[in-house]
């Protein structure tokens, strides 16, 4: 399965409420907050890389 990090920038005190959104999409299977230059990474998940793209 391939599988993709996706480093998120967000509004100031949006965190919470992206990290939320983000855990609602089956094809992410982890997202978390973050400190330092972005504040979300996601991994996400595909059947093959054409729908991960």
């Amino acid at each position: 399965m391939p599988m993709a990090f996706v480093l998120i920038n967000t509004e100031i005190g949006s965190e919470s409420e992206v990290l939320d959104e983000l855990k609602k999409i089956d094809a992410v299977k982890e997202a978390y907050m973050v400190y330092g230059v972005y504040d979300v990474v996601a991994k996400v998940g595909a059947d093959t890389m054409d729908k991960l793209k």
